[in-house]
């Protein structure tokens, strides 16, 4: 389905009211290149099988939502289209499982006001200090040259884990880069989020969350950063995956579904 926002632009979603009395609804926000592909592969659906509901969508930018090209997609447009999305959709009993990005732009959703009963930050707690901000300038200017082709070829083995980066590789490092036309979707995510403010103040979340964090994550992973702003939500629990990186959606759906479910048991019994 597509939720229109004018009239050339929209967002699509796929949503799945809960089909169990009184269970919440876990709405994905996705990482920047991300799509609901990577939910609904395997996490939504066993979610669903356990009687909850589910929300996915893509940004505008992503696949299926169109945008007008004029537009910067900044993460104040990012965060207002969400907040939009759960206004117009209504979904029951929400929580919000960001992943990475995604995970900032639900966390000041849930600021603005939106109505949410949980909070999942995945691989989201960090800070902009020099080498991450280097990493996200230089993400946009990879993308820029060779599309995101390149930009996976060139950072996927330090996103994820050993095993999983070896059985992906036969699908990557073909070759045939290509530019990004600026007026591309994930060109103009990418270009803009390289000034996404990271400055949250996450004592003032005081709904329940779950952070999850793995730690083969090789690209955007400081566990002092993690450690210290984890200390600082009010209402929170951690699991920390030693066997995964970044993509936790793709590198353990098993384990993602199953957290996620005691989660939303623990919070919405």
């Amino acid at each position: 389905m597509h939720l229109p926002l004018t009239e050339t632009d929209a967002l699509f979603y796929l949503h799945h009211a809960p089909s169990r009395d009184g269970a919440p609804t876990f709405v994905f926000v996705n990482a920047l290149t991300g799509s609901t592909d990577a939910w609904e592969a395997a996490v939504a659906p066993a979610l669903r099988a356990q009687g909850f509901g589910t929300l996915s969508y893509n940004f505008r930018g992503q696949a299926d939502s169109p945008f007008d090209t004029a537009l910067a997609l900044t993460d104040g447009v990012i965060v207002a289209d969400l907040e939009r999305l759960l206004a117009e959709v209504s979904p029951a009993r929400p929580i919000l499982v960001g992943l990475s990005i995604g995970g900032l732009y639900a966390a000041r959703a849930v600021l603005n006001g939106t109505r949410a009963e949980g909070l999942v930050l995945l691989n989201t707690l960090r800070e902009i200090g020099p080498r991450i901000d280097w990493v996200n300038t230089a993400m946009a200017r990879i993308v820029e040259h060779g599309g995101v082709s390149l930009f996976l070829d060139a950072l996927f083995p330090l996103l994820v884990n050993g095993d999983f980066a070896a059985r992906a590789r036969p699908n990557f490092l073909k070759g045939g880069y290509a530019p990004l036309p600026p007026e591309h979707g994930h060109m103009n995510l990418m270009r803009n989020a390289a000034a996404t403010d990271w400055a949250l103040d996450y004592s003032t979340l005081t709904l329940p969350v779950l952070v999850i964090t793995g730690l083969q994550d090789r690209v955007f992973l400081d566990r002092e950063v993690v450690d210290r702003l984890y200390a600082t939500l009010p209402d929170a629990r951690r699991e920390d995956w030693p066997e995964a990186g970044h993509l936790l959606p793709q590198e353990a759906p098993e384990r993602l579904a199953a957290s996620l479910a005691r989660f939303g048991l623990e919070i919405c019994p």
